[in-house]
């Protein structure tokens, strides 16, 4: 497929923690656009699943690597298979994340505070280092352009309890991003983050999560909970050309629950 604004062909984006939730809602609106899609993820059932729907969306080639981004060995050598395999990369979606389980600072270990910035600021940042090293060498050789994105959350604005380092990690990507945005726009990439609101994925199936969702449905002024089909579009268009003077930015997909009036 693709064609229009936010044509994707021709483009191969990889997208890290890509085989369910946000990433995959990411990843499918580039499959959508004809794009190709490499996926990152640690379970194998789950990758093979995520590949068959994209590639019946309309992506020509995906490839699935069973990669542990909290380890940067690890990530070097999936990119030079996607090199590989593939030949380029034109976007980077750094997803793999998770939140803290503690809900106080007062209860939260050492282990557990590393954890978190080993998976979602220590691995985003060498998956976007490296992304930018091999877009970089493609534009000295003559053809620039790529598109480096992040996946914030709310909680870069947003004060949570018992989420600091959830917060902290989150709120430093930010920074890196714009950082990458003015370091590498003379190569013409771009770098952007995304901070979803709430967002319902196959994890919060159960009564507890349930009550969240209502909770947080009711409080968002577009009255309802969040999808990884909304994410989409926001896929579509920062792997496209269409975004390509859009750099530096942290955008917001939530509803309009952070502006809502208390």
């Amino acid at each position: 497929m693709g064609s229009g604004l936010f044509d994707c062909s021709g483009k191969v984006t990889l997208v890290t923690g890509g085989n369910s939730g946000i990433g995959l809602g990411f990843a499918r609106g580039v499959a959508q656009m004809g794009g190709d899609l490499v996926l990152w993820g640690r379970n194998a059932e789950r990758n093979a699943a995520a590949a068959e729907q994209l590639r019946a969306l309309g992506a020509p080639r995906v490839s699935c690597q069973q990669v542990d981004v909290t380890d940067e060995g690890a990530i070097i050598e999936g990119y030079r298979q996607l090199l590989d395999d593939m030949g380029r990369i034109d976007c980077v979606f750094a997803n793999s994340g998770m939140s803290a389980a503690s809900r106080s600072l007062l209860d939260m270990s050492t282990e557990e505070y590393r954890q978190i910035m080993n998976l979602n600021l220590d691995g985003a940042f060498f998956t976007l280092r490296e992304g930018a090293r091999a877009m970089v060498r493609r534009a000295e050789n003559g053809e620039p352009g790529g598109s480096l994105v992040a996946c914030g959350s709310l909680s870069m604005f947003m004060g949570l309890a018992g989420k600091q380092s959830y917060a902290g990690s989150k709120a430093a990507l930010g920074a890196m991003i714009r950082g990458m945005a003015v370091e590498f726009g003379k190569y013409r990439i771009r770098a952007n983050a995304i901070a979803p609101g709430y967002v319902v994925t196959g994890m919060m199936d159960n009564p507890q999560s349930k009550m969240v969702t209502k909770m947080f449905a009711e409080r968002t002024p577009i009255p309802r909970e969040g999808y990884p089909e909304d994410f989409e579009g926001i896929g579509a268009y920062l792997a496209s050309d269409a975004s390509r003077w859009h750099s530096g930015d942290t955008i917001v997909i939530d509803g309009a629950y952070l502006v809502r009036p208390m």
